[in-house]
């Protein structure tokens, strides 16, 4: 099943990573950059090394490209080899590229896309062997170019994302964090929205957004059903071209979309 919720823990907070990983998050991201500040970052590394050394599995976020510590941090998922590592600010496909060469392209790498140049250059970022997924940072976003962080002003920049990850073949992107953490209503208005928009997974800051991600990032009942019905009916046509279901044309394109509706409902109840 698609990974819908990655639940960010500061890499200097080692007494949160077991509640974190019992939180019911599809990935726990052991943070690196902006949740440490700078004189911690090397107790950050130490605790997490020593977390994943003991047959823990969780993503890391490491500090950008061209920072004092991102060589650092290069070496030390190196050593340890996290379930995936996640590049801040990532800025062009060469820095894919080379963050892969150092993993030896055996760790997916999620491209968090969050500057002006970030989402320029979408579709090269996507394209890079490395790039397993792209995230949206749509905070560090609004900090650099002054575009408000509500759902209009950054329709554009979350569009190129979902169109970059669709062009790519990738899986689609993950959407950017809800700052309200108290404000249930604020997260799923955030959700829904970028649902809606072709996301298919979302950035968490605290284990409470957790349940109401993975839930509403899975198909509704009406879908479910409407999914059914469509395959259905396909199956009655003999799967022969277009028809019609209440008055609507039911082609190719469709029916996939019905099928992929369907299949994410049962990896959920296999539990894959």
């Amino acid at each position: 099943m698609m990974q819908r919720s990655f639940l960010f823990v500061p890499g200097d907070r080692p007494e949160r990573f077991d509640k974190a990983e019992v939180s019911g998050a599809d990935v726990v991201v052991l943070d690196l950059e902006d949740a440490v500040l700078p004189g911690r970052k090397a107790e950050a590394r130490a605790a997490v090394e020593h977390w994943l050394a003991d047959g823990r599995r969780a993503a890391v976020r490491i500090n950008a490209v061209g920072s004092d510590e991102h060589s650092v941090d290069c070496a030390l998922i190196a050593r340890v080899r996290p379930a995936a590592v996640m590049l801040p600010k990532t800025e062009t496909g060469d820095q894919i590229d080379r963050l892969a060469a150092v993993l030896d392209g055996e760790i997916p790498i999620i491209a968090l896309i969050e500057t002006a140049l970030g989402i320029w250059n979408a579709g090269e970022i996507a394209r890079a062997a490395g790039t397993a997924r792209i995230a949206f940072g749509s905070v560090d976003l609004e900090a650099e170019t002054g575009i408000a962080q509500d759902h209009e002003a950054m329709l554009h920049a979350r569009s190129r994302l979902v169109l970059a990850s669709a062009m790519s073949h990738k899986v689609a992107p993950i959407d950017g964090v809800t700052l309200k953490v108290d404000d249930a209503e604020a997260l799923q208005a955030d959700i829904r929205h970028a649902r809606k928009l072709g996301f298919r997974g979302k950035l968490c800051i605290h284990p409470r957004q957790v349940s109401e991600v993975n839930r509403l990032f899975l198909p509704g009942e009406a879908e479910i059903a409407w999914a059914r019905r469509v395959l259905a009916a396909a199956e009655s046509a003999g799967h022969k071209g277009a028809f019609q279901l209440d008055g609507a044309l039911i082609d190719r394109p469709v029916i996939d979309r019905a099928t992929a509706i369907l299949r994410s409902t049962t990896s959920l109840e296999e539990g894959e």
